[in-house]
């Protein structure tokens, strides 16, 4: 039984919400963004409200059920408010800038490393160690900041490397010398 399909997505004044049989259009002041339901799903506009139903009980439908419903809530969510993740890169000598709109960080290679962002993602970069991710689709601003800290993770016994804002580093304790 999914507890998250059944309850209704509730539509800001600003967002215009387009429904065409099984494809929804979501259209706001940060942007567009569709999704093409699957066909056990159905979904109708009560007011200011959008609500999902499926068409039967088996257990896949249940499954998509709860996943259409929290893909359309975060479409909602992108257009109004947008995403953002932050990452904090620690380390002597590791800093990242931006050349044009890609980014590139020095993080302890010998060469340093340039990314190229998706066209609907924005980074920024504050005092060469904070990073800031931001878009409208919460999925590629997620894969975007997981591509970044995956090019040096953080290490357990000097926590040097990329990482997000929010994340604790466990600590391990080095070797005892004599």
């Amino acid at each position: 039984m999914s507890r998250i399909g059944k309850q209704a997505i509730i539509i800001p004044n600003d967002i215009e919400v387009r429904i065409n049989k099984c494809h929804v259009c979501i259209e706001g002041k940060k942007g567009t963004l569709e999704y093409k339901l699957p066909k056990e799903i159905s979904i109708n506009k009560e007011g200011n409200q959008l609500k999902l139903s499926k068409q039967n009980e088996d257990k896949k439908t249940k499954q998509l059920y709860g996943l259409s419903r929290s893909i359309i809530n975060n479409m909602v969510l992108g257009v109004s408010q947008g995403f953002t993740k932050k990452l904090v890169i620690q380390g002597v000598g590791y800093r990242s800038q931006i050349d044009g709109k890609s980014l590139i960080l020095n993080v302890g290679y010998s060469h340093s490393v340039r990314i190229e962002p998706p066209k609907d993602i924005k980074i920024t970069v504050e005092n060469n160690t904070n990073i800031s991710i931001s878009g409208i689709k919460k999925e590629t601003v997620g894969q975007m900041a997981a591509t970044i800290r995956n090019i040096r993770s953080p290490e357990p016994y000097k926590g040097k490397g990329i990482k997000y804002e929010n994340e604790i580093i466990r600590r391990k304790v080095g070797k005892a010398g004599k």
